[in-house]
């Protein structure tokens, strides 16, 4: 259960704060319409197969590289074997059909807008919980490198400049759903983030940490492993506040990246808030008995 001074801190900031759900409080658009999601490629690449070459499929090994699934990345468009053995652990990760081939079904869910955590860092398969859970429930949680952990549970968050207002109540309603379900308890700073644990921008492109957001539809946000603090949001996506067709629900990713700067990886179970995908219109706000066994698992709670 969430200390109280955290449930005080919270009301206080959404009642001064306070932005009705469900209102777009950014669009995203060109002159000539929205602009393509940067996964729009894979439409085009679909049924491809081993054996063939197709041109731009250099593009798909660049997001299989982006994600973990390839070790390297260049401008090749045969479709090897490397590939064929990428998109089969692919659709092992995702629960997929075993093709090796890029299907209807595997394009379908590459192009969903994601977080930008690789799936496979160094080698190793994050989307395998290796061992059994003591939670007695079909595990499929995990832990960065080494489980890395905060060895305090009073943890402080602010924000970068130039984050919007109206945004902040959704990161703030994020911490509240995670600290009622563990022993963590976080407290904004408001003022500044330069004391604070955790560091919160919204930013766009190149914004120094050597993962570039790529503009709507694409990569939504990412945040490090305890105990560097960081956490980044896309500022071009259509983000929402609360579940609103075409948009981006912000406490939906909000929640699965606060999950990461406690520890937790990624998860294999679709309903899991740590799963790395999201829709537009949906509403990811509830921990999954995934998530809690993971973090419960993490920190011996």
């Amino acid at each position: 259960m969430a200390p109280l001074v955290t449930q005080l801190f919270l009301c206080l900031f959404l009642i001064f704060f306070f932005v009705p759900s469900n209102i777009c409080l950014m669009e995203i658009e060109e002159k000539n319409g929205v602009k393509p999601s940067p996964f729009e490629f894979l439409k085009n690449l679909q049924g491809s197969k081993k054996g063939v070459h197709v041109k731009k499929l250099h593009q798909l090994r660049k997001y299989l590289n982006q994600f973990g699934y390839l070790e390297s990345f260049d401008e090749n468009d045969e479709f090897d074997d490397d590939l064929e053995s990428a998109i089969i652990t692919y659709q092992l990760n995702y629960n997929l059909n075993i093709t090796g081939v890029l299907d209807s079904q595997t394009v379908s869910k590459m192009s969903m807008p994601r977080c930008g955590i690789p799936d496979i860092i160094n080698g190793t398969n994050n989307m395998y919980h290796h061992g059994p859970s003591p939670f007695h429930i079909v595990s499929h949680y995990s832990f960065f490198k080494n489980s890395p952990k905060w060895p305090k549970t009073l943890l402080t968050y602010g924000f970068k400049p130039g984050f919007p207002i109206e945004f902040m109540p959704a990161i703030g309603l994020a911490f509240y759903k995670w600290a009622a379900a563990t022993n963590f308890e976080f407290l904004p700073t408001f003022i500044s983030d330069q004391n604070a644990d955790l560091h919160i921008a919204f930013v766009s492109g190149d914004h120094g940490d050597n993962a570039p957001f790529d503009g709507p539809g694409g990569v939504l946000a990412h945040a490090s492993p305890p105990t560097f603090g960081q956490f980044h949001i896309d500022a071009t996506e259509p983000w929402s506040i609360g579940a609103a067709p075409a948009k981006i629900d912000m406490i939906s990713v909000a929640m699965h990246e606060i999950g990461h700067l406690l520890g937790l990886e990624h998860s294999k179970v679709e309903a899991a808030v740590m799963y790395p995908y999201i829709g537009y219109g949906v509403d990811k706000t509830t921990l999954n008995e995934d998530d809690l066994a993971g973090i419960r698992a993490l920190y011996g709670l």
